[in-house]
């Protein structure tokens, strides 16, 4: 890796937040201007109407420094590949802000937003040919290529699910800003320890958007980021999350569910507790991460923090995950670090009640193991 690319990565990420410092406050005016406001409800822990399209000034920012920095970027910096898969986000990307500025305005339809999410990810898969295409052999080293429309289906599939799960925890001020951006980081970190001028450059411009941004979005919040924000951020980590392994195949994605272990867990437990409650899956509640750290006492503030802490392990986990893949044991270390992760997310689920606030079976049984009697004589 360059140092002059380097420098490129860091003047990227100086503008990207200059620019979101200086759209941001216009981008606020305009949603008080046409409407797109966020009225306090029964559910909402807000307590004055807001503006949204945040999300607008943070794709704004992002954009105008790409198509400012790209052109002095040499050829030889970035491959074919990577342009192609740039043009894929940049695209793909503002379908998906187009559709969640309607959103924030005129609050639509669930269906006809999935519908178009999964328009944006064809547009990733057909318009640019990105898509999953190799399968690792767990515990070996073979590649096996995918069927063509296996294939297909599971990289649509990645990239509205995450575009969701970022959406899904957009419930307090800065907390989807936050975690996105150190999802954002982390990933930029690994494409500098991989030296992937693509991964660094996108990686730099989207937390520098991310960063200014959050100066008017962490609590107490003058903007939300609204749909147009939330689901933006989601399709770039899952497109950036592919661009940054090129092999693109199913075991790689192992890293990139870690990066984003929050909203994805987040997302999964949601399911499950309205699965259980014979509610439909889309349906709104208070039963997320962020709310039942509240209702455990904690302020907004720290809800917050803590969040952002549990992401920052996570996104550590990733880093480190990555860094053994390739060696001897990387395929037993990720498994016994995937089972110590899962054991601790169900462990922490019951703790604050996410999926049940009276059913805990692990803690019981691991209560009923330490609580059983000592068998053996006595005199």
């Amino acid at each position: 890796m360059s140092g002059w690319m380097l420098g490129i990565a860091l003047i990227s990420f100086v503008a990207a937040m200059i620019l979101a410092l200086v759209l941001t406050p216009l981008v606020k005016k305009l949603a008080y201007r046409v409407g797109a406001i966020d009225e306090p409800n029964h559910r909402k822990v807000h307590t004055r109407t807001m503006p949204r399209l945040g999300g607008v000034g943070i794709y704004a920012a992002f954009t105008i420094g790409l198509l400012c920095i790209l052109p002095w970027v040499p050829d030889g910096y970035l491959s074919a590949y990577d342009r192609n898969l740039i043009s894929a986000l940049l695209v793909g990307g503002t379908l998906i802000v187009l559709l969640g500025a309607l959103d924030d305005k005129y609050d639509l339809n669930a269906k006809l937003k999935l519908l178009v999410q999964i328009g944006a990810a064809c547009i990733v898969v057909f318009g640019f040919g990105v898509k999953i295409n190799l399968l690792n052999i767990p515990f070996g080293s073979a590649m096996q290529p995918l069927g063509e429309w296996f294939s297909v289906a599971l990289t649509i599939v990645w990239i509205v699910g995450v575009t969701n799960a970022i959406n899904l925890i957009d419930g307090l001020d800065g907390l989807a800003a936050g975690v996105s951006g150190i999802a954002i980081a982390t990933i930029l970190v690994m494409g500098i320890i991989m030296s992937n001028e693509a991964v660094i450059l996108l990686g730099a411009l989207l937390l520098g958007s991310i960063g200014g941004f959050l100066f008017f979005n962490f609590h107490p919040a003058k903007i939300f980021m609204g749909d147009s924000g939330a689901l933006f951020l989601g399709f770039a980590l899952a497109t950036l999350s592919m661009l940054g392994f090129k092999q693109i195949t199913v075991v790689s994605f192992v890293t990139p569910l870690l990066i984003i272990g929050v909203p994805l867990s987040d997302t999964f437990f949601a399911i499950i507790r309205r699965w259980r409650k014979g509610k439909p899956i889309f349906e709104a509640d208070k039963g997320h991460l962020h709310h039942c750290l509240q209702q455990l006492g904690f302020s907004h503030r720290k809800t917050v923090l803590i969040i952002y802490a549990i992401a920052a392990f996570f996104g550590t986990c990733a880093v480190v995950q990555s860094s053994v893949t390739n060696t001897g044991l990387g395929n037993w270390i990720t498994f016994i670090v995937i089972c110590a992760l899962v054991f601790l997310l169900q462990i922490g689920a019951e703790l604050i009640g996410i999926v049940d606030k009276t059913r805990r079976p692990v803690l019981d049984f691991l209560a009923r193991i330490r609580m059983k009697p000592q068998t053996g004589s006595r005199k």
